[in-house]
């Protein structure tokens, strides 16, 4: 089977490898253009394009605009591939090349839909508690992740788990599931299935717009939104003005007390106790501009909290 892979994040880079492991023949690797990263912003590849020239595949980059779209849809088409595997690409694709392949275009998604589709449903299902998620493959359509279900694999979230750990977690489970199910697409054994729309929900991008930490609403929700938006964008609050990013926290108590939201009840190597709008909180990695996200034990030894204090945001 002749396949082109269009991926950008490290956790597209499972699904990737599975294919290559397999034997099956990647013509061509597209992905998004190098940006600017780390302290220094100097430019690096995609974690995708990365491990595609290290496993000496030809790699195309497509930036945004139509005339970025019909490049790479002409470079495809010269592929002739029998089908296009995506995972978190970065771009819309649109026809022709929806209906190139024979097989179609397959899309790897990190969620059971049609719940969560769009760019973020790993960290939507648990700013939103849900207790389940998984990997959905679709044949892609013009729509936004409508395509006809090919196959679904299902997977509690930990109550303890970070947005960052369940990509990781779905990118490995994503790509035993494509490994399943590609020869038996090939086969003519896989009968695609439409969603429907019952029970849509859509995911939207997740921007440091959602970073401002609520102290107001309860413990579980507060500790669903740390635990979704780390490792980034993070989770932000301010103490006596100072930005503070918090990195890994739990719930302690569910009861309201009589402190105002964001004060600081206790503080011990343990953690940083603090009141929500009900129960409270335990901070356990914290960080401040400039530094490194430490435990919390090592941050109070550089920069002390104190009982009484309040956070805001």
């Amino acid at each position: 089977m002749t396949i082109v892979f269009m991926g950008s994040p490290e956790f597209a880079v499972p699904c990737l490898d599975g294919l290559l492991d397999d034997g099956e023949r990647v013509a061509l690797v597209v992905t998004q253009p190098d940006r600017p990263a780390g302290r220094g912003r100097r430019y690096a590849p995609t974690a995708v394009k990365a491990a595609a020239l290290d496993r000496g595949l030809a790699v195309l980059t497509q930036d945004r605009g139509p005339r970025e779209r019909e490049r790479v849809a002409a470079a495809i088409a010269e592929a002739a591939p029998d089908v296009v595997v995506v995972v978190a690409f970065g771009h819309i694709l649109r026809e022709p090349l929806l209906s190139l392949p024979r097989l179609g275009c397959v899309n790897v998604h990190f969620s059971l839909l049609p719940r969560w589709r769009g760019v973020s449903p790993v960290q939507h299902a648990i700013l939103h508690g849900d207790l389940w998620t998984g990997v959905t493959l679709l044949r892609m359509d013009e729509g936004v992740d409508t395509g006809p279900v090919l196959a679904v694999e299902a997977t509690p979230i930990d109550p303890r788990e970070t947005g960052g750990q369940l990509l990781a977690r779905l990118g490995e489970l994503g790509a035993a599931l494509l490994r399943r199910t590609l020869p038996d697409l090939a086969a003519g054994r896989v009968a695609p299935r439409p969603q429907g729309d019952a029970g849509a929900v859509y995911a939207p991008k997740v921007t440091k717009g959602l970073s401002p930490v609520r102290w107001d609403r309860d413990a579980v929700t507060v500790h669903n939104q740390i635990r979704a938006l780390a490792p980034a964008p993070g989770t932000t609050s301010f103490l006596d003005g100072k930005p503070v990013k918090i990195g890994r926290a739990e719930p302690v108590g569910l009861c309201s007390g009589a402190a105002p939201v964001g004060t600081v009840l206790a503080v011990s190597d343990r953690g940083v106790i603090v009141a929500c709008g009900e129960g409270q909180i335990r901070l356990l990695e914290l960080q401040v501009p400039g530094r490194r996200l430490l435990p919390v034990g090592e941050f109070l030894r550089g920069c002390p909290v104190e009982p009484g204090q309040v956070f805001r945001s």
